[in-house]
């Protein structure tokens, strides 16, 4: 699949702070790949008309089994009540045991930086699963 482009939601003050989640998750195995595929464009769905989201981008590939998401929020308070609402919560419970592996990073920026481009969130989910103590 290809990287879908920047998908604009709420525009930012350029001048206000945003919150910028990336991800990356590993699943198991092949068989497991078509099923997590279709949860991520359930997820991606419900991000569509999630309050306080500015924006987000989907990235997989599935013959590595592997999918990038990456997102900016108005604040944390928004990305904490995205992930806590259906169907994120029980998506990702569900999803748990099919997982390889997962990093998570998190940062902020102005409104102004925004869409934030894969090379930097890339660069980002590498260094944190090197060193999750390390997170810049």
């Amino acid at each position: 699949m290809p990287t879908l482009p920047w998908i604009p939601r709420e525009a930012p003050d350029p001048a206000a702070e945003a919150v910028v989640m990336a991800s990356r998750f590993e699943v198991r195995s092949l068989r497991h790949v078509p099923g997590f595929f279709l949860a991520s464009l359930a997820l991606l769905r419900q991000a569509r008309t999630a309050p306080g989201a500015h924006g987000f981008t989907l990235k997989a590939e599935l013959a590595k089994r592997t999918f990038w998401t990456l997102s900016a929020w108005r604040d944390d308070a928004a990305l904490r009540a995205y992930a806590a609402a259906e169907p994120h919560r029980s998506t990702m419970r569900r999803k748990r045991g099919v997982m390889r592996d997962s990093t998570f990073v998190f940062w902020s920026v102005t409104g102004s930086e925004l869409p934030i481009d894969w090379a930097d969130a890339q660069r980002r989910l590498a260094a944190e699963a090197r060193d999750p103590a390390a997170r810049k």
